[in-house]
């Protein structure tokens, strides 16, 4: 029988074929014809269900995996009908968005989605506060709840305004951003730091210097919401507590990297050679980020990163493909979740280099339009990094149903 957490982390995966599917259909309609899809409902579906049908589902089943080992297999019992619950708006999403954009259907899924995240933060929170032990991974975990929840107030304002067809750019921005940035610098980042500090954790990594890390990201999480909204005219006081947290960022990533330089003789031991590989392309892509990040807070270059959409694109992509994403794949190697052999390792390592590719492209349209110059075939191209995204993200579905069985 397959074990809970090795079904739902296959569907998961199956789940990001599905994204790397729609990424390349919509790469498709940019060179080719396609009258029956319209590009941007189908743009909407492919970031909901990228963000509930994969990304969310991948980090709500290895929380659940976590409570399970340090409470017992009842938690995934307890826990099925909401990852079902998940799983069924987010397919829901995916059909409805491309037929209506935003529209009755779609924002009565993406409101039921939202609650559903509602009631998951309630039950994790409940459920880490009983654990007898108490550990810096029950922060991280807390936060990224917490930050999944509170990122829907951008989602109600982005409804709110399209379903009365009453938007104004700068508050259809601001809640935008608001939505994404409590996504991928809350909900997202804090899951997937919460699972790489319990690998911390398990080699004896003092719990102090960990607790510190959590605080440095946790009080710079809020107001690094402005990092999305310089191109607003915010008060001083604002944009350097906005600088503040940037530093803070980058200070507790650095700190993070000394832990784990510190441990990597052990560290080296435990995770399979396709894991530290991944995992490490994803630590060069948070690096990138961090560092962007700090560099936007210079009005010159926030308003150069702001004003063109590929390097908007290329930057969400570098946080969610290159960052989240390999880290989630990286972590199903660690666990042993997908079992690491030739095949395996080469269709991730097939899909990394989707990533990295199509970052590096991402990032050559971007700064070819600041400087308002055609790049030839960028477009043939970027279609050819998706079909390679697509090919890595197919054959790790296929290659890796086999070995759920142990």
């Amino acid at each position: 029988m397959v074990p809970p957490v090795h079904r739902w982390i296959r569907i998961s995966l199956f789940n990001l074929l599905i994204v790397a599917s729609l990424g390349l259909v919509l790469r498709y309609k940019i060179l080719f014809p396609l009258p029956f899809v319209d590009q941007k409902h189908l743009l909407h579906g492919h970031s909901h269900f990228a963000f509930a049908g994969w990304i969310s589902q991948a980090i709500m089943t290895l929380v659940v995996t976590y409570l399970s080992r340090q409470a017992g297999g009842v938690m995934f019992r307890r826990y099925r009908w909401l990852l079902y619950a998940n799983l069924a708006t987010a397919y829901a999403m995916l059909i409805a968005f491309p037929i209506e954009g935003y529209g009755l259907y779609s924002i009565i899924f993406s409101t039921a989605s939202i609650f559903v995240s509602y009631v998951f933060a309630v039950y994790v929170w409940r459920d880490l506060n009983k654990l007898k032990e108490k550990t810096p991974t029950h922060l991280w975990f807390k936060a990224a709840v917490f930050f999944n929840a509170f990122s829907s107030i951008g989602a109600f304002a982005l409804a709110f305004m399209m379903v009365n067809r009453v938007v104004f750019q700068n508050a259809y921005l601001a809640a935008e951003y608001f939505y994404l940035h409590f996504q991928y610098n809350g909900w997202f980042f804090f899951g997937c730091m919460g699972l790489l500090n319990e690998v911390l954790r398990r080699v004896d990594t003092d719990p102090r210097l960990l607790t510190q890390m959590f605080w440095l990201f946790g009080a710079a999480a809020i107001p690094a919401y402005f990092l999305s909204a310089l191109w607003m005219d915010l008060p001083v006081w604002v944009y350097i507590l906005v600088v503040v947290s940037a530093i803070a960022q980058v200070l507790g990533w650095g700190k993070m990297l000394v832990q784990i330089r510190r441990k990597w003789p052990v560290l080296k031991d435990t995770l399979p050679l396709t894991a530290k590989w991944i995992m490490g392309f994803s630590a060069v892509a948070l690096s990138i980020k961090l560092l962007l990040q700090l560099g936007s807070t210079i009005p010159s270059l926030s308003d150069l990163a702001f004003g063109f959409r590929p390097i908007i694109i290329g930057y969400l992509h570098l946080v969610l493909l290159g960052m989240i994403t390999l880290f989630l794949l990286s972590y199903f190697f660690a666990g042993e979740y997908i079992k690491a052999n030739r095949k395996t390792s080469f269709a991730v390592f097939l899909f990394a280099g989707g990533v990295i590719i199509n970052e590096i492209l991402l990032m050559i349209q971007g700064v070819s339009a600041m400087s308002y110059v055609a790049v030839p075939y960028i477009n043939e191209l970027l279609f050819a990094t998706a079909f390679i995204l697509f090919s890595g993200a197919l054959l790790l579905v296929s290659t890796s149903s086999k070995y759920f069985q142990t």
